[in-house]
């Protein structure tokens, strides 16, 4: 789920104008409704038992997140699909790796995540998409492929104490702000930075963005 100079993740290379102007794109192949839905089940499924597990009600999660009373209510029905903004901050509240929110770890001393079985999450404007590219059970790390349209960003909460990401562009800029410091990375460009600090990822440009985001927990 984000903080010198550098560059950016994201989807289709221009913009098209339209009768009053100009109108952004999204990105494209966020897959279909049933795998959306698989993906809520499995959220409410996890949020539930995490949340029972650490002895919180959806007030106390509501304030220690951010999150409305309502909203985490509707997560854990399974009545909605929250943006991945929304999903982090849930984690942060937790106390707990992004990935958990997504399913349990299936066992086993090898583990294979297909292609096909990745649903994307996105932004709530849709100029940004996520996709967890790491099996479950992975210990203590997240690995992303992030895509950004022209003009698309991310902001991100400070993730747990002492978390740290390794970011690399693949193609197109990407601007990475670590609380006041700022880096815009080109294509083959790497940044190393604390990630218990408050980030932002935002693509500068007008041609689509795309980057590998490895999040390592202490704990």
């Amino acid at each position: 789920m984000p903080r010198a100079s550098s560059r950016s993740r994201s989807g289709d290379a221009s913009a098209k104008p339209t009768g009053r102007g100009v109108r952004r794109p999204t990105v494209a192949g966020l897959g279909d409704e049933v795998g959306a839905a698989q993906l809520g089940r499995r959220v409410a499924e996890a949020l539930r038992q995490l949340r029972k597990e650490r002895h919180l009600s959806l007030d106390q999660l509501a304030a220690a997140s951010g999150v409305s009373r309502a909203a985490l209510s509707q997560i854990e029905s399974a009545r909605t699909n929250p943006t991945l903004t929304v999903l982090w901050k849930v984690a942060v509240g937790l106390g707990v790796p992004f990935q958990s929110l997504l399913g349990p770890d299936d066992g086993g001393s090898s583990r294979v995540l297909r292609g096909s079985d990745v649903v994307p999450l996105r932004s709530a404007d849709g100029r940004m998409e996520s996709r967890l590219v790491s099996p479950a059970g992975a210990d203590r790390v997240e690995i992303y492929e992030l895509r950004f349209q022209p003009k698309g960003a991310l902001r991100s909460e400070p993730h747990a104490p002492h978390s740290t990401e390794i970011v690399l562009v693949l193609t197109g800029v990407l601007r990475i702000t670590v609380e006041n410091e700022v880096h815009e990375l080109r294509a083959g460009d790497s940044l190393l930075f604390q990630a218990d600090v408050r980030h932002t990822y935002e693509n500068p440009t007008l041609r689509e963005s795309r980057c590998i985001d490895v999040i390592s927990y202490a704990n």
